[in-house]
C-alpha cells in the first residue's frame, strides 16, 4: 500500500472514530460497527461524492440517528458530497440539508423546511393510516 493511501486511511479511521475497530474481523462487528466502517471504507477511497443505499438499514433507533448524525459531521467536515437513500424519513429532515422526496408523479427537491412547507411528504402514505404533521415535520399514526 503506498504511503498516501495509508495516510488516507488513516485519517479515515480518525473521522469515523473507528480506531477500536481496526483489529476485529467483519463476522465479529455489530451492524453498527460495521456500517462505520464502510462509510470509513469511502472516505479513504477520497472521492468528492459519497452514494451509499440504506445506510441505516438493520440498525437500532439509537445507530440510526449516530450513522445520520456522522455522515452529516463528515459530509462538512471533509466537505464531500454524501447521498443515500433511506426509508428514515423523520431522521432524514433532521439531519439533511436537502432532500429529493420522490412520490409515483414526480419528485421534489430542496431543504427539509421548503419540503414541509409545500406539502411534498403528504402524499407519500394514505391519509387514512398515517398523517404528514407539517408543523412538528414528523408522521403520525392515526388512532
Amino acid at each position: 500500500m503506498a504511503e498516501e493511501d495509508l495516510k488516507k486511511t488513516q485519517k479515515a479511521i480518525e473521522v469515523t472514530h473507528i480506531t477500536d475497530l481496526i483489529t476485529k474481523r467483519c463476522f465479529e462487528l455489530s451492524d453498527g460497527q460495521l456500517q462505520k466502517v464502510l462509510i470509513a471504507r469511502a472516505i479513504a477511497q477520497d472521492t468528492p461524492f459519497i452514494i451509499l443505499d440504506e445506510p441505516t438499514t438493520h440498525l437500532d433507533i439509537y445507530h440510526k440517528a449516530y450513522i445520520l448524525k456522522l455522515l452529516k459531521r463528515l459530509a462538512f467536515e471533509t466537505k464531500k458530497t454524501i447521498l443515500f437513500s433511506t426509508h428514515e424519513i423523520d431522521f432524514a429532515i433532521q439531519l439533511c440539508d436537502k432532500m429529493i422526496v420522490m412520490n409515483p408523479d414526480g419528485f421534489e427537491f430542496g431543504r427539509p423546511k421548503e419540503l414541509i412547507q409545500c406539502r411534498a411528504f403528504s402524499s407519500l402514505f394514505p391519509e387514512d393510516l398515517i398523517h404528514f404533521d407539517t408543523k412538528s415535520g414528523t408522521y403520525k399514526v392515526r388512532n
